[in-house]
C-alpha cells in the first residue's frame, strides 16, 4: 500500500481500531466485575461491622449460620459497588451503610449470583422523613399536586430515597412486620422488571400466571377484607401489596403462612428462603 493510500485509510483504520476496542472493553465488562465481587467476597469481615449488625440489624442473628456468611459477604458487595448520599446534612458513615445493606440484601439471600440489584445506581439517605411532590389525579384530565411525608421511595431509575431514622426503627423491631427498607427494596426486586407492578420477574409463563392469581386474590381480600397482619397501605395497588407482604413475610413469617399460606408460597419461592425455619 502506498504512503497516500495508507493516509487516506488511516481515519477508517483508526476507527475500526476504536470500535474493536470499545467491544472488547464491553465484552470485559461482566468479568472484571465478577472478579472485583470475588475478591470482595473473600475478604474478612469487619469486626467493627459485625458489632453494626448486632446492635442496629437483629434479625440477623436469627439466620442460620450459612445465611449469616452468605449475608455478611452480600453486604460487603453491596457496600463496595453501591454509592450512597447522604441529604440534608445526613452523614454517611458505615453505620449507615452496613445497616442499609444488611436489611437489603436480605432479599437476596436465595439468589445465586453475587451481584447485588443491578440496577441500583445509588441510595439516597435523610436524617428523617422527607417532602416529595406527587401529582394526583382528580379526573377530567385535572390533576393535582400535592406535598407529601415520606419515609422511603424506589424509583425506576435506580434509586432508593430513605430516612435514616425510619431505617433504625424498622431494624430494631424484627417482629413487628414494617421495616421500610425491606419494603423500598422490595419495590426495586418488582422494578428490575420494569415498572412496579407487583409481579416480580418469574422464568416461566406458568409461575408468572400463578403470582398473578394468588397475588391479585390476596390483593383483593385486603381491599375487601382489612387485616391484623398485613398494612392496609397494601391495598394501595398491587406493587404496595407486593412490598408489604415481603415485609411481613421476613418479619412475621409464622403468621403469614397461617394467614395467607399461597401468598407466602409465592414469596418462598421467589425469594428462595423460607424464614419461618429461622
Amino acid at each position: 500500500m502506498s504512503f497516500a493510500a495508507f493516509s487516506a485509510a488511516l481515519p477508517l483504520l483508526l476507527l475500526i481500531a476504536v470500535a474493536i476496542a470499545a467491544v472488547v472493553a464491553l465484552a470485559a465488562q461482566p468479568w472484571w466485575a465478577e472478579r472485583r465481587r470475588a475478591q470482595h467476597w473473600a475478604k474478612p469481615f469487619p469486626a467493627a461491622w459485625r458489632r453494626i449488625l448486632r446492635r442496629r440489624v437483629p434479625i440477623v442473628a436469627r439466620l442460620p449460620l450459612e445465611l449469616q456468611l452468605r449475608l455478611k459477604r452480600l453486604i460487603q458487595v453491596f457496600v463496595a459497588e453501591k454509592p450512597f448520599i447522604g441529604c440534608q446534612g445526613q452523614r454517611i458513615t458505615n453505620e449507615v451503610r452496613v445497616t442499609i445493606a444488611a436489611q437489603a440484601c436480605l432479599l437476596l439471600l436465595g439468589q445465586q449470583r453475587a451481584d447485588c440489584y443491578p440496577r441500583l445506581r445509588q441510595i439516597l439517605v435523610y436524617p428523617g422523613s422527607f417532602v416529595a411532590n406527587r401529582e394526583r389525579p382528580l379526573g377530567a384530565g385535572v390533576v393535582q399536586e400535592q406535598r407529601q411525608t415520606m419515609s422511603g421511595e424506589s424509583w425506576t431509575h435506580g434509586q432508593v430515597i430513605l430516612s435514616w431514622a425510619d431505617v433504625v426503627a424498622g431494624a430494631a423491631d424484627p417482629s413487628d412486620g414494617h421495616n421500610v427498607t425491606l419494603h423500598e427494596f422490595a419495590h426495586q426486586v418488582d422494578q428490575d422488571s420494569g415498572a412496579a407492578n407487583g409481579r416480580p420477574w418469574r422464568p416461566n409463563r406458568a409461575l408468572r400466571r400463578r403470582w398473578a392469581i394468588v397475588m391479585s386474590q390476596a390483593f383483593e381480600q385486603l381491599r375487601n377484607e382489612p387485616s391484623t397482619l398485613i398494612d392496609s397501605y397494601g391495598a394501595s395497588d398491587p406493587a404496595e401489596f407486593f412490598a408489604v407482604v415481603t415485609e411481613v413475610f421476613f418479619e412475621r413469617p409464622n403468621e403469614l403462612a397461617v394467614e395467607a399460606p399461597a401468598v407466602y408460597a409465592e414469596l418462598a419461592e421467589l425469594y428462595r428462603v423460607n424464614p419461618m425455619q429461622w
